[in-house]
């Protein structure tokens, strides 16, 4: 039970990032789609560099995983609900295996 608390909230993270990023495959039709494609994978940049921090200090990572969540939210003026609700699961997933189960 200990290693599954350890490894859920990894894999989601991994998983959230390859989701996040199959949105930016719809650029091969532009002209320039390279540039296009390097512009739509931002945020999968910062969920990546998130992930690594939160995959050694899993209480910040946490935090971060939360106010990135939270920053959807007011950047779409709450209509990203949907694809900020992982972020918040994954940050807790993290919170929660330090507090909670004290692992």
């Amino acid at each position: 039970m200990n290693t599954f608390f350890y490894w859920l909230p990894r894999i989601l993270s991994i998983l959230f990032i390859a989701f996040i990023s199959m949105f930016a495959l719809d650029v091969f039709g532009e002209p320039r789609w390279l540039l296009a494609l390097f512009m739509h994978l931002i945020p999968s940049y910062f969920l990546v560099a998130i992930t690594i921090v939160a995959w050694k200090y899993e209480v910040f990572g946490g935090f971060l995983f939360l106010i990135a969540g939270l920053g959807l939210l007011i950047f779409t003026h709450f209509e990203a609900l949907i694809i900020a609700i992982p972020a918040f699961v994954i940050g807790a997933l993290y919170l929660a295996k330090k507090y909670l189960l004290k692992v």
